[in-house]
């Protein structure tokens, strides 16, 4: 007695698995680039938000190649009597005044108002013409990220309290896609297994059938 011939797998049983393989690659980009996002803006506004710190933009190049042109820096609020030579600190150009830059303490000295700040860029090749007074000082650096920067300029100032919450609610709805998306994918795989099964158990019964 011959064996009975096998039955040829139908050609659509093959399409589930690869539309469920494919599936399964785009949802590990998916959740792979929004946990990027994610990390990005949790970085670059809410941990400043929620610890008090300040997120600034490294624009020149004094401080390479510690903080190159472009990088996110964030930075806490210090004590003066804190600050030990090799801290990079973030101090105004002038009491009061916006415009900042962020250098390495190199020493220390004597003002008329006190204790003074002998700062230095890493890349410059003499110390700052000036002390940094401590009402001049903003923070000290508290970690930094390459090119990230960019980021934080491009929503500084007015734009940051609109485009900060349509990002968030961008991250938020790109996740509960992912996740509707998923289930559908799922419940599809499921149809999908049960008809080959109904199809595989109806061949069964017709390669049984006597002539």
């Amino acid at each position: 007695m011959g064996d009975e011939p096998r039955q040829a797998p139908h050609p659509d049983d093959a399409e589930p698995a690869g539309r469920s393989m494919a599936s399964a690659l785009w949802r590990g980009a998916s959740a792979g680039i929004l946990a990027v996002l994610v990390l990005v803006a949790v970085l670059v506004a809410g941990v400043p938000l929620v610890t008090g710190a300040s997120a600034f933009t490294i624009s020149g190049r004094s401080m390479e190649p510690a903080l190159p042109l472009g990088t996110l820096i964030v930075i806490q609020p210090v004590e003066p009597a804190e600050i030990v030579v090799g801290d990079i600190i973030t101090y105004q150009l002038e009491p009061g005044e916006p415009t900042v830059a962020t250098h390495r303490v190199v020493g220390f000295g004597f003002t008329a108002e006190g204790r003074a700040f002998v700062t230095q860029g890493d890349a410059n090749d003499g110390i700052d013409a000036e002390p940094v007074r401590a009402e001049q000082i903003r923070g000290r650096l508290w970690y930094s990220i390459p090119m990230l920067g960019w980021v934080n300029a491009a929503v500084s100032g007015p734009a940051r309290a609109f485009v900060l919450p349509v990002v968030v609610a961008g991250l938020f709805g790109y996740a509960g896609w992912m996740l509707v998306s998923a289930a559908r994918d799922r419940r599809a795989g499921r149809g999908a297994r049960r008809q080959a099964e109904a199809r595989s158990t109806e061949d069964d019964g017709s390669s049984g059938a006597m002539p």
